[in-house]
């Protein structure tokens, strides 16, 4: 009997251990580990900030796995030793024929002084009610919405939930002063500057003010604090800095980049039997910028994992290869929505496109979670 343990059930985690029942003996061991009880697509909280849906209706319970003959272990992760392939739960020591380590990014709030005190963390679920109360009793003044932090996930997810927002206000007869602001020098790098352009005009044709290379050191009362500027804000939406989680950071798997290196085709570390994937790796792309973090390329990762190991298990060569291949949503208000997408990891540069606006995008968007949610849940 072989034994292969996953750590983390987001996207990649799930992901790896659906392919594997189906590829492996089932007298083979999969085991599952994750500190949250539930499942979530991360761009639901944009949903739930703007009162379009709730966060409950888009989770489903992770014990629900096992009836794939999964088991799933809801504890935290306190140690990794990648060398024996072993993960400690406590006192709980469990080894493993392979390990898989999808723990995600850890969002650190505390990196900017101030930020917990004064701001609404919005890639946190467990601050999107606070944050969604504060925007439905909100009347007006200054709406600042920051990124406090490169890398961080889905990348488009600010321009969204900027525009998303002005509508939710317009429809309230709410003419407030929205900015969103990014450390970046334009708003989505891998676009190119094309791209970029038509994301910042439809920001500015719906008056919202598009701030690059701000860099926030603090947050104080009623303002962010950069280099060589202050901006006042009635109402702050951030995301805050991201970094592997501490038992990754001290696994000794963590590179220069400050993420975990991987193999970018195999996933594999350099420790044998041990891949990494999802938003705790960094990946560079053909023109030597990172790969985005998104749910699409931590789901492909798993399922290319999965295919590696079942055939190592087999005595066979692993022939799957991560592909790069996706994209993003970017919902843009009036039901439409664009696609950031391509082949991300094409040599020399990626091939990447910004798709038009349209309600077809938006109802794939709907679809991408709800077949997911179907396909790995249940009704």
């Amino acid at each position: 009997m072989k034994r292969v343990l996953i750590l983390g059930g987001g996207f990649g985690g799930i992901a790896t251990a659906r392919r594997l029942k189906q590829r492996l003996d089932e007298k083979d061991e999969v085991i599952l580990v994750d500190r949250r009880d539930y499942f979530m697509v991360g761009f639901r909280k944009t949903w739930a900030l703007t009162g379009q849906s709730t966060l409950e209706a888009g989770q489903r319970a992770l014990d629900s796995l096992t009836s794939l003959g999964i088991r799933v272990m809801r504890d935290t992760v306190t140690r990794i030793d990648p060398a024996a392939r072993t993960a400690w739960m406590g006192d709980q020591r469990i080894s493993a024929d392979a390990l898989v380590i999808a723990l995600g990014a850890e969002l650190a709030p505390e990196n900017i002084p101030g930020f917990q005190e004064y701001a609404y963390n919005v890639y946190d679920p467990q601050d999107i009610r606070r944050a969604a109360q504060a925007l439905h009793e909100f009347r007006g003044g200054k709406l600042l919405i920051g990124v406090f932090g490169v890398p961080y996930k889905c990348p488009p997810a600010p321009y969204e939930m900027a525009l998303l927002i002005r509508e939710s206000l317009q429809a309230r007869g709410n003419k407030a002063e929205i900015q969103v602001f990014t450390p970046q020098p334009v708003s989505m790098p891998l676009l190119g500057q094309t791209g970029c352009d038509i994301i910042e005009s439809r920001l500015s044709d719906n008056g919202i003010t598009f701030l690059p290379n701000r860099k926030a050191s603090a947050v104080e009362l009623a303002e962010v604090i950069f280099p060589n500027e202050r901006r006042q804000f009635d109402l702050l939406f951030g995301v805050p800095p991201h970094r592997p989680p501490a038992v990754v950071r001290e696994s000794g798997l963590v590179g220069d980049t400050g993420w975990v290196s991987v193999n970018s085709r195999t996933l594999e570390t350099p420790f044998p039997g041990v891949y990494a994937i999802g938003d705790i790796v960094q990946i560079a792309m053909g023109n030597g910028k990172p790969l985005p973090k998104a749910g699409v390329f931590a789901e492909a990762m798993g399922e290319t994992v999965a295919e590696r190991i079942a055939a190592t298990f087999a005595g066979q060569e692993p022939e799957a290869a991560f592909q790069g291949e996706g994209g993003c949503y970017l919902e843009v208000g009036n039901g439409q929505a664009m696609m950031v997408r391509g082949h991300f990891l094409a040599v020399p540069e990626p091939e990447i496109e910004l798709t038009e606006a349209s309600t077809e995008n938006l109802a794939e968007k709907r679809a991408f979670e709800d077949h997911r949610l179907q396909a790995w849940f249940g009704a």
